[in-house]
Order: C-alpha cells, then sequence, then structure tokens
C-alpha cells in the first residue's frame, strides 16, 4: 500500500456514502477535510477473518491528471486486413482491439455464432442433451467467457495491465463498480450485451468479425504462415495469423500439429464441481453476519498440497449454477456460472487436482505432446457414461465419497438435465491416472478448516476437466512467434499462455503489441 493510499475498515451497518468515506478519510490522516480535498475509491472487499465480519475499503485523494476511461482510444483501421484472429473469445477480441488502437486491420474468424443464435443452441445444450460441435458453452462469440459466469479477477498481474481490461469493459457496458470491487464480476445475464458492444465498437473502426468461420487448416509458404483455410473451402490471407482459440479447441491441436507448429504437454488440472445450498457457505464464512443485507453470497478459496500435488478450488460460483460445457457428443464435462446478482440458492465450485505430464507419461496411449487431451477425453467419456446419456451427470454426496460408497439417493441441485448417482472414483480413474484418493484426502482436510464444509447436502457432480489446455504450443519469449512457424503467433489459454477472461485478454494485447513492434521494423 502507497503513502498516497488509506485504509478503511467499517462495520456492515456504518455508512458507505462518499461523503461518510470522506470524513473518515480526514479523521484517519490526521487532517481537516478542506485539506485532505476529494476522494476516489480503489478498491472494496468484504474483510471476513477472525470471526468478524467488516467492509473493506482503498482510498485515495483524487487525481487530476486521471487518463480517460478506457485508456488508448481505437483508430480507423485501413489498408486492408493484415492479421487473420482465429477465435473470438477474450484473446481473439483484445488483440483485435490493440491492434486497431494502432490502426492495424484485423479479420476475426469465430468457428461459434453471435451471442443471440448462441444462446438458443445453449438451451438444446441444456433441456435437450443435445451437443453442437460448433456452437456451445465453449464456441460461440465472447469465448467461453459469455456464458459461464464473467469472472474478472485474476492473480496474472505481471503479464500485463489489469486495469486497461477492465475499463475497455466498463467502456462496453459493464457496470462501473468492476473498477473498485476486490473481486470483479459482470455476470452471465450481462456479459453477453457487453461482449456484443465490444465487438460493435471494433466493427465501426474497420475490424472484420466473421461468424460460423471453422479454420481447419493453415496456408503455408516454406516455414511462413500466410492465411487459413476454412471449412467451407475459402482460403484467407493475411501477413500474420493468431491463434487465439481457447483450451477446448482440440482439432486445433491436431491442424497445428499437422502444420509442424512445436508443441508440447503441459500440465492441467481435473476433478468435480462440489454444490452446496448458499445458505451453508453463508453460514461458514460469515457466521452471525450471515443474513446481513450488505453481504453478498458468500464465496470460498481453498488448496491443499496432497502428497505432491495441489488441489484447490477452481472458478467459485456464489449463488450459481452448473451447466453443462461439453464441446464433443459421448462426453460430458460441467463448468459454473452465474448471473450478475448471484441469487441462485446454490453455490458451486470446481474442485480439482493439478497434474502435470510426468504423470501421465509411462500410461499406455498417452504419449506425445497430446497426451493431456486423450487423458481428459478417456474421463469426459467415462462420465457421460456414468451419468447414463443425454448430458444427465454422474454424481456422488461428498460424505458417500469419502465413504467409498455409491450414494443412495441424492439433494436437490443447480444442474438443470439431472444427476445419476455413479461411482465417482471409478470415473475420475478412468485415464489411467489416479485422481479420486488425493481428492478424497483434500477434502477430508477442508472439512476439518471450514466447519460443515463436508456435510450430507454436499454434491460432487462430475466431471471439471477443461480447467486450462493440456498443451502448450511454443512460442519465442520475445517476438511472440511460433517457434517453428513464422508469422504463427500462439495466444491465449488455447496456446497455454493464460488462464481465465482477463489472462487471456492481456495476452491477446501482447501479442497484439509484438505484431505492431514487427510491423514497425519492417
Amino acid at each position: 500500500m502507497s503513502e498516497s493510499t488509506i485504509d478503511l475498515l467499517l462495520e456492515l451497518d456504518d455508512d458507505e456514502s462518499l461523503e461518510a468515506l470522506t470524513k473518515r478519510a480526514a479523521r484517519k490522516r490526521g487532517v481537516s477535510l478542506e485539506r485532505l480535498g476529494p476522494i476516489e475509491i480503489l478498491k472494496r472487499s468484504i474483510d471476513a477473518r477472525r470471526g468478524r465480519v467488516r467492509i473493506r475499503y482503498l482510498v485515495r485523494e483524487r487525481q487530476s491528471d486521471s487518463p480517460p476511461l478506457g485508456g488508448e482510444p481505437l483508430r480507423e483501421c485501413r489498408g486492408g486486413v493484415r492479421v487473420a484472429i482465429v477465435g473470438g473469445g477474450p484473446a481473439g477480441l483484445f488483440c483485435a482491439y490493440q491492434l486497431a488502437r494502432h490502426g492495424i486491420a484485423s479479420v476475426v474468424l469465430e468457428r461459434g455464432k453471435k451471442v443471440q443464435p448462441r444462446r438458443h443452441d445453449l438451451k438444446g445444450l441444456t433441456k435437450g442433451g443435445v451437443v453442437d460441435a460448433d456452437s456451445n458453452y465453449c464456441y460461440g462469440e465472447g469465448g467461453a467467457g459469455t456464458y459461464s459466469d464473467g469472472k474478472l479477477y485474476t492473480r496474472a498481474h505481471k503479464r500485463g495491465d489489469v486495469r486497461d481490461v477492465i475499463e475497455v469493459f466498463v467502456k462496453a457496458g459493464a457496470p462501473a463498480e468492476i473498477l473498485t470491487d476486490a473481486r470483479p464480476h459482470i455476470g452471465s445475464n450481462k456479459l453477453p450485451k457487453v461482449v456484443t458492444c465490444l465487438r460493435e465498437q471494433l466493427e465501426e473502426v474497420g475490424v472484420v468479425f466473421r461468424f460460423g468461420a471453422k479454420v481447419v487448416g493453415l496456408e503455408k509458404d516454406g516455414k511462413a504462415v500466410t492465411g487459413v483455410k476454412l471449412a467451407c473451402g475459402e482460403v484467407v490471407s493475411a501477413e500474420s495469423v493468431v491463434m487465439a482459440t481457447g483450451h477446448s479447441a482440440r482439432d486445433v491441436y491436431s491442424l497445428l500439429e499437422e502444420a509442424g507448429a512445436e508443441m508440447e504437454s503441459k500440465g492441467f488440472a481435473v476433478g468435480v464441481r462440489i454444490e452446496h445450498p448458499q445458505s451453508a457457505i453463508n453460514r461458514i464464512q460469515y457466521g452471525k453476519a450471515a443474513g446481513h443485507p450488505k453481504l453478498p453470497a458468500a464465496a470460498y478459496r481453498l488448496v491443499q498440497d496432497i502428497r505432491g500435488r495441489g488441489v484447490f478450488s477452481f472458478c467459485m460460483c456464489p449463488g450459481g449454477w452448473i451447466v453443462p460445457a461439453s464441446t464433443e457428443a459421448g462426453a460430458l464435462v460441467v463448468n459454473g456460472m452465474s448471473l450478475s446478482k448471484r441469487d441462485s440458492p446454490y453455490a458451486n465450485s470446481g474442485m480439482v487436482i493439478g497434474l502435470s505430464p510426468e504423470d501421465w507419461q509411462d500410461v499406455p496411449g498417452l504419449g506425445g505432446p497430446l497426451g493431456g487431451v486423450v487423458l481428459q477425453r478417456r474421463i469426459e467419456e467415462a462420465a457421460w457414461q456414468g451419468g447414463g446419456g443425454g448430458l444427465v451427470a454422474p454424481a456422488t454426496r461428498l460424505g458417500d465419497f469419502l465413504e467409498g460408497w455409491q450414494s443412495s439417493s441424492l439433494p436437490a441441485t443447480s444442474y438443470v438435465p439431472g444427476l445419476q448417482s455413479a461411482d465417482m472414483e471409478a470415473i475420475l480413474d478412468s485415464g489411467g491416472v489416479p485422481i479420486a484418493a488425493r481428492l478424497r484426502e483434500a477434502f477430508e482436510c477442508f472439512g476439518k478448516r471450514l466447519r460443515g464444509f463436508v456435510s450430507d447436502d454436499a454434491v460432487l457432480v462430475g466431471v471439471e476437466s477443461r480447467t486450462s489446455a493440456p498443451v502448450r504450443v511454443m512460442r519465442d519469449g520475445e517476438s511472440l512467434e511460433s517457434t517453428s512457424l513464422e508469422s504463427l503467433y500462439p495466444c491465449g489459454e488455447g496456446a497455454g499462455y493464460a488462464g481465465g477472461i482477463v489472462s487471456a485478454a492481456m495476452d491477446g494485447m501482447r501479442v497484439a503489441r509484438a505484431i505492431v513492434v514487427k510491423y514497425k521494423a519492417g
């Protein structure tokens, strides 16, 4: 904390108006209101440590020279398309945004659909169990984050300017509160409109968006990539190609391997979604203060080392829903989401174990750079079979999982396709890598740390396997170009360089800056 900032700690019933905060800041600084001057809020957070729930503000005197919201403005893109960006998720969108700040024209090629038609496919997925391989929770305008929560907090602050990303979202219509919230969140009901607005801003300056444009190959001249080939047979030529396809585009890994892109197997995490009644998590985290009107649905963050492997909560969704995130028929993946109000009666979180390539290198059939992909697919296919098909998810009560039993009944759930009692241990270990035993040990530790976490109402839903890419597409540390193919830029989560909306957006901007440097040098 710098000397210019002032830390304020308030009780739940204290006045949070700007006037009241200014008076508190003046008293803490030991100066008059006139001498302190107007203040601005930098961060607001809930402090529930040591059994006492309070509200923490970080404020400072208002800066007179603050730059305009949204950072560097967009410029008109002229001279024809120079960059083809494959993927319309946060990495692709923000790559195009940063290029447009320099007036460099790009075309964004997205295999999925725009926000509105994509919404209809999600209904078919959730209510009908029909998986559209090109339009689902992972593919479509805005990528995986558009309809799966919209969390904007990240620990990747060294990779780029987090504030810049947040401001761009606000400029596109996201609520201004995300500028000061300690754990900013837009919500799956608001993010689609924000993503659409962001796209429209880019279109106004000449960025081209093409939906239903599935890339099936790279065009090359020797070792230089000169464009991409679409499923319809069309070739899109470009001076540079950015691959920003997200962590679930497995067919892209195959086409990259065929084109000669250097790749390596990369660690990822796999496990389950755990769901509790939100009221139970509120009691655990807030104690007697649970139910206070100022308190949001409570969250938690858990991590435990189990015999050399980290087991941790992932993408925790207070007041949320579990949703089917499958991208292939005959395989089941689940994820979490929540709306801006986070008012669902359920809380869910991924609970996963971090694996590294050495965990599967000796397992038959899991060799090579795509071994982790094969491992994911094996577990997802076992989950599909365990649920009985139709995207019904295999599940077990947490207490029964700890005892090694299959549940005879299951609690109510937010997961619309429904749950089927199954042997979760057999499903998790079906890929040939032992996972269930370490998860069981971790849950026992978590139960001791959070009283009430282990209960008959807690249910494990399988499987959570798309936490990050199991592959890294190698790139040069300075130019960010592929180490084996010129003018190809691996980018974002799918290439193994990000893990969430903000970090993917920052990586997209970083790649764009590298392309700008290349063009200026040329």
